[in-house]
């Protein structure tokens, strides 16, 4: 479960990973919708079967450890947690706005895709000001399945080590 957190030489060449950071952008671009507009039932429809899902510091991830903030391992484990958030909220209400860098395609193999992508998730609280609510580093593996990208897994690297407590929230 080692993620590379140094530079690394991408796998494919430059023009190929041209052609594939379109489909990556739109699948955030709709990923992100979906959370940004709190439609979090909808979230699970972005992942395989088998999908795996981890938010951890770098810290953890440097030193490869597997213990994560939060962990979901399969489908019905991201669906389980997401109708968790979506019925059981028990903090301020908030809006909440990702923005996304531009993806790093590091390697293709198939079906498969490898990427990175930073990110910043801003939080405004219905009576307070916007903040930063985490940033960090999606590495992905998605996968093709008819024409569409899906997320096979998903390691939500963050940088700091004080974090907000309302982190409930999927990445």
């Amino acid at each position: 479960m080692r993620i590379q957190l140094a530079y690394t030489t991408p796998a494919v060449s430059p023009a190929r990973a041209t052609q594939l950071r379109p489909e990556i952008e739109s699948f955030h671009v709709e990923y992100c919708a979906v959370l940004d507009a709190n439609d979090i039932e909808r979230w699970p429809d972005f992942f395989s079967a088998d999908a795996t899902y981890r938010i951890t510091s770098r810290e953890n991830a440097s030193l490869d450890m597997p213990v994560g903030l939060v962990y979901c391992e399969g489908r019905d484990m991201i669906v389980d947690r997401a109708l968790a958030v979506a019925h059981s909220q028990m903090f301020a209400p908030r809006h909440m706005l990702h923005v996304l860098g531009i993806p790093r395609v590091l390697e293709e193999d198939g079906a498969t895709i490898r990427a990175q992508t930073p990110f910043i998730l801003m939080q405004t609280l219905i009576e307070g000001p916007s903040t930063i609510h985490l940033c960090g580093v999606y590495h992905d593996v998605f996968v093709r399945q008819e024409d569409r990208l899906l997320i096979a897994r998903r390691e939500v690297v963050y940088d700091t080590q004080i974090l907000d407590t309302a982190l409930a929230y999927p990445v």
